[in-house]
Protein backbone atom coordinates (compact mmCIF):
# COMPACT_ATOMS: atom_id res chain seq x y z
CA UNK A 1 0.00 0.00 0.00
CA UNK A 2 1.41 3.07 -0.64
CA UNK A 3 0.21 6.51 1.38
CA UNK A 4 0.70 9.67 -0.85
CA UNK A 5 2.14 12.83 0.52
CA UNK A 6 2.98 16.87 -0.69
CA UNK A 7 5.86 16.40 1.22
CA UNK A 8 8.23 13.88 3.26
CA UNK A 9 10.62 14.59 5.76
CA UNK A 10 12.86 12.30 7.63
CA UNK A 11 13.91 13.87 10.71
CA UNK A 12 12.46 15.05 13.45
CA UNK A 13 14.87 17.44 14.91
CA UNK A 14 14.52 20.92 15.37
CA UNK A 15 14.94 21.66 11.01
CA UNK A 16 12.52 18.45 10.31
CA UNK A 17 9.89 19.97 12.33
CA UNK A 18 10.57 23.42 11.51
CA UNK A 19 9.92 22.28 7.61
CA UNK A 20 7.01 20.25 7.70
CA UNK A 21 4.85 22.04 9.92
CA UNK A 22 5.85 25.08 7.65
CA UNK A 23 4.62 23.08 4.45
CA UNK A 24 1.47 22.14 6.83
CA UNK A 25 0.71 25.49 7.86
CA UNK A 26 0.45 26.34 3.46
CA UNK A 27 -1.84 23.46 3.32
CA UNK A 28 0.39 21.04 2.39
CA UNK A 29 0.08 17.32 3.31
CA UNK A 30 3.22 16.40 5.05
CA UNK A 31 4.71 13.44 6.80
CA UNK A 32 7.34 13.74 9.44
CA UNK A 33 9.42 10.68 10.51
CA UNK A 34 11.09 9.42 13.59
CA UNK A 35 12.25 6.85 15.31
CA UNK A 36 13.39 8.48 18.39
CA UNK A 37 12.64 11.88 20.54
CA UNK A 38 11.12 14.46 18.85
CA UNK A 39 13.53 17.54 18.87
CA UNK A 40 16.47 15.83 18.16
CA UNK A 41 19.92 16.81 19.67
CA UNK A 42 19.12 20.55 20.28
CA UNK A 43 16.18 19.10 22.55
CA UNK A 44 17.22 15.96 23.76
CA UNK A 45 21.34 15.86 24.28
CA UNK A 46 22.28 19.21 23.11
CA UNK A 47 21.27 22.95 23.42
CA UNK A 48 18.51 22.63 26.08
CA UNK A 49 20.11 20.44 28.28
CA UNK A 50 23.43 21.46 28.02
CA UNK A 51 21.68 25.47 28.83
CA UNK A 52 20.31 23.76 31.62
CA UNK A 53 23.49 22.16 33.17
CA UNK A 54 25.29 25.36 32.12
CA UNK A 55 22.65 27.74 34.10
CA UNK A 56 23.59 25.17 37.03
CA UNK A 57 27.60 26.01 36.82
CA UNK A 58 26.88 29.89 36.94
CA UNK A 59 24.54 29.35 39.86
CA UNK A 60 27.95 27.65 41.09
CA UNK A 61 30.46 30.26 40.35
CA UNK A 62 27.41 32.79 41.74
CA UNK A 63 27.67 31.21 45.25
CA UNK A 64 31.61 30.89 45.06
CA UNK A 65 31.45 34.39 44.54
CA UNK A 66 28.70 35.46 46.92
CA UNK A 67 31.13 35.97 50.17
CA UNK A 68 32.96 38.50 48.22
CA UNK A 69 29.84 40.45 48.19
CA UNK A 70 29.45 40.39 51.94
CA UNK A 71 27.06 36.99 52.32
CA UNK A 72 27.89 34.33 54.45
CA UNK A 73 26.69 31.43 52.07
CA UNK A 74 27.07 27.50 53.16
CA UNK A 75 26.67 24.77 50.49
CA UNK A 76 26.43 21.41 52.08
CA UNK A 77 26.10 19.79 48.71
CA UNK A 78 25.42 19.39 44.74
CA UNK A 79 22.04 16.86 44.30
CA UNK A 80 23.13 16.26 40.92
CA UNK A 81 20.68 12.78 40.22
CA UNK A 82 18.00 15.68 41.37
CA UNK A 83 18.97 17.89 38.88
CA UNK A 84 19.35 15.39 36.04
CA UNK A 85 15.46 14.07 36.97
CA UNK A 86 14.31 17.79 36.68
CA UNK A 87 16.19 18.29 33.59
CA UNK A 88 14.66 14.97 32.03
CA UNK A 89 11.38 16.04 32.98
CA UNK A 90 11.22 19.44 31.13
CA UNK A 91 12.77 17.61 28.26
CA UNK A 92 9.73 15.22 28.31
CA UNK A 93 7.21 18.16 28.38
CA UNK A 94 8.46 19.51 25.23
CA UNK A 95 8.61 15.94 23.46
CA UNK A 96 5.27 15.86 24.22
CA UNK A 97 4.48 19.74 22.83
CA UNK A 98 6.65 18.51 20.10
CA UNK A 99 4.38 15.84 19.21
CA UNK A 100 1.36 18.13 20.02
CA UNK A 101 2.22 20.89 17.83
CA UNK A 102 2.34 18.23 14.62
CA UNK A 103 -0.99 16.92 15.71
CA UNK A 104 -2.68 20.45 16.10
CA UNK A 105 -1.30 21.78 12.39
CA UNK A 106 -2.08 18.07 10.77
CA UNK A 107 1.30 16.78 10.21
CA UNK A 108 1.76 12.86 10.06
CA UNK A 109 3.84 11.45 12.13
CA UNK A 110 5.50 7.60 11.48
CA UNK A 111 7.74 6.01 14.35
CA UNK A 112 10.40 4.14 12.38
CA UNK A 113 13.20 4.46 10.53
CA UNK A 114 12.76 6.01 6.81
CA UNK A 115 14.60 4.57 3.82
CA UNK A 116 14.96 6.26 -0.12
CA UNK A 117 13.78 3.85 -2.09
CA UNK A 118 12.35 4.63 -5.93
CA UNK A 119 12.11 8.17 -6.80
CA UNK A 120 9.69 10.25 -4.68
CA UNK A 121 9.20 7.35 -2.21
CA UNK A 122 10.15 6.79 0.79
CA UNK A 123 9.95 3.12 3.31
CA UNK A 124 9.40 2.89 7.07
CA UNK A 125 9.57 -0.89 7.13
CA UNK A 126 7.84 -2.45 4.51
CA UNK A 127 5.32 0.41 4.16
CA UNK A 128 5.23 2.81 1.41
CA UNK A 129 5.08 6.97 1.52
CA UNK A 130 4.98 8.98 -1.56
CA UNK A 131 5.75 12.52 -2.31
CA UNK A 132 7.08 14.78 -4.76
CA UNK A 133 9.54 16.34 -2.26
CA UNK A 134 11.45 14.20 0.49
CA UNK A 135 13.63 16.51 3.06
CA UNK A 136 16.64 14.45 4.82
CA UNK A 137 17.15 16.13 8.18
CA UNK A 138 18.38 13.39 10.18
CA UNK A 139 21.01 15.51 12.31
CA UNK A 140 24.30 14.09 13.48
CA UNK A 141 25.85 12.13 16.21
CA UNK A 142 28.84 11.99 18.54
CA UNK A 143 32.31 10.39 17.24
CA UNK A 144 34.06 7.58 19.38
CA UNK A 145 37.62 6.97 18.39
CA UNK A 146 38.61 4.27 17.08
CA UNK A 147 41.10 3.01 19.91
CA UNK A 148 41.51 0.46 22.59
CA UNK A 149 39.49 0.21 25.28
CA UNK A 150 37.64 3.81 23.88
CA UNK A 151 34.37 2.12 24.70
CA UNK A 152 35.53 2.82 28.06
CA UNK A 153 34.50 6.69 27.82
CA UNK A 154 31.38 8.09 27.38
CA UNK A 155 30.58 10.64 24.39
CA UNK A 156 28.71 13.84 24.39
CA UNK A 157 25.33 11.98 24.69
CA UNK A 158 26.74 9.66 27.48
CA UNK A 159 27.38 13.00 29.74
CA UNK A 160 23.46 13.49 30.21
CA UNK A 161 22.90 9.89 31.31
CA UNK A 162 25.22 10.30 33.93
CA UNK A 163 23.84 9.50 37.11
CA UNK A 164 26.22 11.33 39.37
CA UNK A 165 28.81 13.74 39.03
CA UNK A 166 32.12 12.42 38.63
CA UNK A 167 34.76 13.40 41.15
CA UNK A 168 37.21 13.41 38.47
CA UNK A 169 37.15 13.94 35.03
CA UNK A 170 39.39 13.91 31.45
CA UNK A 171 37.57 15.58 28.12
CA UNK A 172 39.14 14.52 25.12
CA UNK A 173 38.82 17.28 22.94
CA UNK A 174 39.64 20.85 22.10
CA UNK A 175 36.48 22.46 20.23
CA UNK A 176 33.20 23.90 21.72
CA UNK A 177 31.65 20.91 22.78
CA UNK A 178 35.04 20.21 25.20
CA UNK A 179 35.07 23.18 26.75
CA UNK A 180 31.59 23.79 27.48
CA UNK A 181 31.82 20.63 29.58
CA UNK A 182 35.11 21.45 31.12
CA UNK A 183 33.27 24.64 31.94
CA UNK A 184 30.67 23.40 33.55
CA UNK A 185 32.38 20.63 35.55
CA UNK A 186 34.84 22.39 36.72
CA UNK A 187 32.56 25.23 38.12
CA UNK A 188 30.86 22.13 39.83
CA UNK A 189 33.44 20.95 41.84
CA UNK A 190 34.97 17.81 39.48
CA UNK A 191 38.33 17.45 38.90
CA UNK A 192 38.52 18.58 35.09
CA UNK A 193 41.31 17.64 32.77
CA UNK A 194 41.17 18.67 28.94
CA UNK A 195 43.13 16.61 26.87
CA UNK A 196 43.71 17.66 23.27
CA UNK A 197 45.75 16.86 20.52
CA UNK A 198 46.28 20.32 19.08
CA UNK A 199 47.88 23.09 20.89
CA UNK A 200 44.81 25.80 20.68
CA UNK A 201 41.39 25.26 22.13
CA UNK A 202 38.31 26.26 19.72
CA UNK A 203 40.85 26.30 16.38
CA UNK A 204 38.52 26.90 14.42
CA UNK A 205 37.55 30.45 16.10
CA UNK A 206 39.34 33.43 16.09
CA UNK A 207 42.41 32.83 17.97
CA UNK A 208 41.80 34.96 20.80
CA UNK A 209 38.85 33.96 22.02
CA UNK A 210 40.54 30.13 22.32
CA UNK A 211 43.46 31.44 23.93
CA UNK A 212 41.78 33.85 26.74
CA UNK A 213 39.34 30.60 27.38
CA UNK A 214 42.37 28.56 27.97
CA UNK A 215 43.95 31.29 30.83
CA UNK A 216 40.69 31.23 32.40
CA UNK A 217 40.41 27.81 33.00
CA UNK A 218 43.40 27.11 34.23
CA UNK A 219 42.88 30.39 36.39
CA UNK A 220 39.94 28.54 37.43
CA UNK A 221 41.75 25.17 37.96
CA UNK A 222 41.49 23.10 34.57
CA UNK A 223 44.30 21.13 33.82
CA UNK A 224 44.78 21.79 30.38
CA UNK A 225 47.18 19.07 28.45
CA UNK A 226 47.68 20.14 25.38
CA UNK A 227 49.94 18.47 22.06
CA UNK A 228 49.05 15.08 22.54
CA UNK A 229 47.75 12.29 20.97
CA UNK A 230 45.33 9.69 22.62
CA UNK A 231 46.19 6.00 21.88
CA UNK A 232 43.56 4.47 24.39
CA UNK A 233 42.02 3.85 27.63
CA UNK A 234 42.43 1.90 29.81
CA UNK A 235 41.00 0.83 33.31
CA UNK A 236 43.59 0.77 35.99
CA UNK A 237 43.85 -1.82 39.19
CA UNK A 238 41.99 0.82 41.30
CA UNK A 239 38.81 0.52 38.55
CA UNK A 240 39.47 4.46 37.96
CA UNK A 241 40.23 5.19 33.83
CA UNK A 242 43.61 6.18 32.50
CA UNK A 243 44.54 7.47 29.24
CA UNK A 244 46.94 6.04 27.18
CA UNK A 245 48.81 9.06 25.51
CA UNK A 246 51.73 8.99 22.45
CA UNK A 247 53.82 11.87 24.33
CA UNK A 248 52.88 11.76 28.22
CA UNK A 249 52.81 8.08 28.73
CA UNK A 250 49.49 7.39 31.11
CA UNK A 251 47.29 10.69 32.11
CA UNK A 252 44.82 9.63 35.06
CA UNK A 253 43.17 8.10 37.00
CA UNK A 254 39.56 9.49 36.24
CA UNK A 255 36.18 8.56 36.76
CA UNK A 256 34.83 9.73 33.30
CA UNK A 257 36.52 10.38 30.39
CA UNK A 258 34.00 11.72 27.74
CA UNK A 259 35.50 11.72 23.99
CA UNK A 260 34.32 15.47 22.46
CA UNK A 261 36.21 15.36 19.17
CA UNK A 262 33.32 16.10 17.03
CA UNK A 263 30.23 14.61 15.66
CA UNK A 264 29.21 13.19 12.07
CA UNK A 265 26.07 12.75 10.05
CA UNK A 266 23.25 10.38 11.00
CA UNK A 267 23.15 8.63 7.28
CA UNK A 268 22.95 4.78 7.91
CA UNK A 269 20.34 3.19 6.56
CA UNK A 270 19.22 6.00 4.51
CA UNK A 271 19.57 4.27 1.41
CA UNK A 272 22.13 7.50 0.50
CA UNK A 273 23.96 5.36 -2.08
CA UNK A 274 20.73 3.31 -3.71
CA UNK A 275 19.22 6.25 -4.65
CA UNK A 276 21.99 8.17 -6.36
CA UNK A 277 22.03 10.77 -3.67
CA UNK A 278 26.00 11.98 -3.39
CA UNK A 279 27.67 13.24 -0.31
CA UNK A 280 31.88 13.70 0.76
CA UNK A 281 33.88 11.89 2.46
CA UNK A 282 32.67 12.15 5.50
CA UNK A 283 28.98 11.45 4.51
CA UNK A 284 27.78 14.55 4.66
CA UNK A 285 24.78 15.04 2.29
CA UNK A 286 25.92 17.63 -0.90
CA UNK A 287 23.60 20.27 -1.54
CA UNK A 288 23.19 23.68 -3.51
CA UNK A 289 21.98 26.58 -2.31
CA UNK A 290 18.22 25.77 -2.13
CA UNK A 291 18.88 22.81 -0.38
CA UNK A 292 18.31 20.57 -3.00
CA UNK A 293 20.92 17.30 -3.74
CA UNK A 294 21.82 15.89 -6.97
CA UNK A 295 18.59 13.95 -6.77
CA UNK A 296 15.83 15.67 -8.44
CA UNK A 297 13.01 16.05 -5.61
CA UNK A 298 15.17 15.40 -2.65
CA UNK A 299 17.09 17.80 -0.62
CA UNK A 300 18.87 18.00 2.87
CA UNK A 301 18.60 20.67 5.72
CA UNK A 302 20.65 20.65 8.89
CA UNK A 303 23.60 19.17 10.69
CA UNK A 304 23.29 15.89 7.98
CA UNK A 305 24.37 18.70 5.25
CA UNK A 306 27.68 20.05 7.41
CA UNK A 307 26.83 23.77 6.64
CA UNK A 308 26.67 25.98 10.13
CA UNK A 309 25.75 22.69 12.11
CA UNK A 310 23.22 25.08 14.60
CA UNK A 311 19.33 24.73 14.97
CA UNK A 312 18.33 27.66 14.30
CA UNK A 313 20.38 27.39 10.86
CA UNK A 314 18.38 24.26 10.60
CA UNK A 315 15.69 25.41 11.36
CA UNK A 316 15.75 28.77 9.08
CA UNK A 317 16.82 26.13 6.20
CA UNK A 318 13.93 23.93 7.02
CA UNK A 319 11.36 27.19 6.80
CA UNK A 320 12.61 28.52 3.79
CA UNK A 321 12.72 25.50 1.71
CA UNK A 322 8.57 24.98 2.93
CA UNK A 323 8.46 28.98 1.72
CA UNK A 324 9.89 28.40 -1.94
CA UNK A 325 8.07 24.94 -2.16
CA UNK A 326 4.57 25.74 -0.33
CA UNK A 327 4.52 29.35 0.07
CA UNK A 328 4.89 30.99 -3.38
CA UNK A 329 8.30 32.14 -2.69
CA UNK A 330 10.31 30.95 -5.56
CA UNK A 331 13.94 33.04 -4.13
CA UNK A 332 13.32 31.67 -0.75
CA UNK A 333 16.60 30.11 0.51
CA UNK A 334 19.01 30.79 3.58
CA UNK A 335 21.92 32.84 3.81
CA UNK A 336 25.13 30.85 5.14
CA UNK A 337 27.38 34.05 5.92
CA UNK A 338 27.76 36.09 8.43
CA UNK A 339 25.90 33.41 11.12
CA UNK A 340 26.12 34.34 14.71
CA UNK A 341 27.02 31.58 17.68
CA UNK A 342 27.82 31.08 21.19
CA UNK A 343 29.86 28.67 22.89
CA UNK A 344 28.59 28.03 26.16
CA UNK A 345 31.54 28.07 27.92
CA UNK A 346 32.79 29.86 31.30
CA UNK A 347 33.15 32.36 30.37
CA UNK A 348 30.51 32.27 27.07
CA UNK A 349 31.81 33.20 23.80
CA UNK A 350 29.72 34.86 21.29
CA UNK A 351 30.95 35.37 17.50
CA UNK A 352 29.88 37.15 14.10
CA UNK A 353 31.38 37.41 10.30
CA UNK A 354 35.01 37.03 9.81
CA UNK A 355 37.92 36.02 11.65
CA UNK A 356 41.14 38.62 11.63
CA UNK A 357 42.68 36.34 9.57
CA UNK A 358 39.60 35.33 6.82
CA UNK A 359 39.00 39.05 6.36
CA UNK A 360 43.08 39.70 5.81
CA UNK A 361 42.69 36.87 2.96
CA UNK A 362 39.61 38.26 1.55
CA UNK A 363 40.58 42.61 2.21
CA UNK A 364 44.34 42.67 2.39
CA UNK A 365 46.02 45.82 4.11
CA UNK A 366 41.91 47.68 4.16
CA UNK A 367 41.35 45.24 7.49
CA UNK A 368 41.72 47.31 10.53
CA UNK A 369 41.19 45.51 14.36
CA UNK A 370 39.90 47.15 17.00
CA UNK A 371 40.55 45.92 20.53
CA UNK A 372 39.31 45.45 24.05
CA UNK A 373 40.54 43.78 26.94
CA UNK A 374 39.09 44.50 30.89
CA UNK A 375 37.73 42.89 34.00
CA UNK A 376 33.66 43.24 33.96
CA UNK A 377 32.27 45.76 36.61
CA UNK A 378 30.93 42.76 38.40
CA UNK A 379 34.24 41.18 39.21
CA UNK A 380 35.81 44.49 41.01
CA UNK A 381 35.25 42.79 44.14
CA UNK A 382 35.44 39.15 43.45
CA UNK A 383 38.56 37.28 43.84
CA UNK A 384 37.74 35.64 40.25
CA UNK A 385 38.82 37.54 37.73
CA UNK A 386 37.88 36.35 34.33
CA UNK A 387 38.46 39.08 31.55
CA UNK A 388 36.68 39.90 29.09
CA UNK A 389 37.86 40.49 25.43
CA UNK A 390 36.53 41.84 22.32
CA UNK A 391 37.79 42.42 19.16
CA UNK A 392 35.80 43.84 15.57
CA UNK A 393 37.00 43.49 12.59
CA UNK A 394 36.60 46.03 9.91
CA UNK A 395 37.39 46.87 6.29
CA UNK A 396 37.47 49.82 3.67
CA UNK A 397 37.13 53.52 3.99
CA UNK A 398 33.93 52.97 5.86
CA UNK A 399 34.96 50.72 8.44
CA UNK A 400 32.52 48.35 7.36
CA UNK A 401 31.89 45.45 10.61
CA UNK A 402 33.30 42.35 9.05
CA UNK A 403 33.69 40.54 12.35
CA UNK A 404 32.47 40.64 16.10
CA UNK A 405 34.31 38.27 18.14
CA UNK A 406 33.62 38.51 22.30
CA UNK A 407 34.75 36.43 25.35
CA UNK A 408 32.97 37.44 29.09
CA UNK A 409 30.27 37.19 30.83
CA UNK A 410 26.76 38.26 28.86
CA UNK A 411 28.72 37.18 25.74
CA UNK A 412 25.95 34.93 24.58
CA UNK A 413 23.10 37.66 24.93
CA UNK A 414 25.14 40.79 24.21
CA UNK A 415 25.97 39.43 20.24
CA UNK A 416 22.18 39.00 19.01
CA UNK A 417 22.38 42.79 18.68
CA UNK A 418 25.65 43.21 17.31
CA UNK A 419 24.49 40.53 14.91
CA UNK A 420 21.72 42.30 13.39
CA UNK A 421 23.73 45.42 13.34
CA UNK A 422 26.88 43.13 10.77
CA UNK A 423 23.89 41.68 8.71
CA UNK A 424 22.55 45.14 8.26
CA UNK A 425 25.90 46.39 6.89
CA UNK A 426 27.02 48.70 10.16
CA UNK A 427 30.50 50.84 9.83
CA UNK A 428 32.20 51.54 12.84
CA UNK A 429 30.66 55.07 12.91
CA UNK A 430 27.53 53.41 13.41
CA UNK A 431 28.95 51.63 16.21
CA UNK A 432 30.45 55.11 17.48
CA UNK A 433 27.57 56.87 16.92
CA UNK A 434 25.32 54.88 19.11
CA UNK A 435 25.18 55.77 23.44
CA UNK A 436 26.41 53.78 25.43
CA UNK A 437 24.76 51.81 28.03
CA UNK A 438 26.65 52.44 31.07
CA UNK A 439 27.47 50.21 33.27
CA UNK A 440 27.56 47.71 30.90
CA UNK A 441 30.15 44.82 29.17
CA UNK A 442 28.50 45.61 25.85
CA UNK A 443 28.94 49.57 25.55
CA UNK A 444 32.69 48.57 24.96
CA UNK A 445 31.78 47.42 21.56
CA UNK A 446 30.68 50.76 20.90
CA UNK A 447 32.89 52.89 22.61
CA UNK A 448 37.05 50.97 20.87
CA UNK A 449 38.99 53.51 19.66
Amino acid sequence: MKHEHDLIVIGGGSGGLACAQRAAEYGARALLIESGRLGGTCVNVGCVPKKIMWNAAHIAHALHDAPDYGFDVTIARHDWAMLRRKREAYISRLNDIYAANLDRRGVMLVRGEGRLAAAGEVRVGDVRFRAPHIVVATGGEPMIPDLPGASLGIDSDGFFALEQQPAGVAIVGSGYIAVELAGLFSAMGSHTTVVARGTQLLSQFEPMLGESLAGVMRDEGVELVTGTHVTGLRRSASGLLELTTKERGAIGPFESVIWALGRRPRVAGLGLEAAGVRSDAAGHVLTDEWQATNVAGVYAIGDVTGRAPLTPVAIAAGRRLSDRMFGGQPERKLDYSQVPTVVFSHPPIGTVGLTEAQARAEHGAQVKVYTSSFVPMYHALTTRKPRCVMKLVVAGPEERVLGVHLIGAGADEILQGFAVAVKMGARKRDLDDTIAIHPTSAEELVTMR
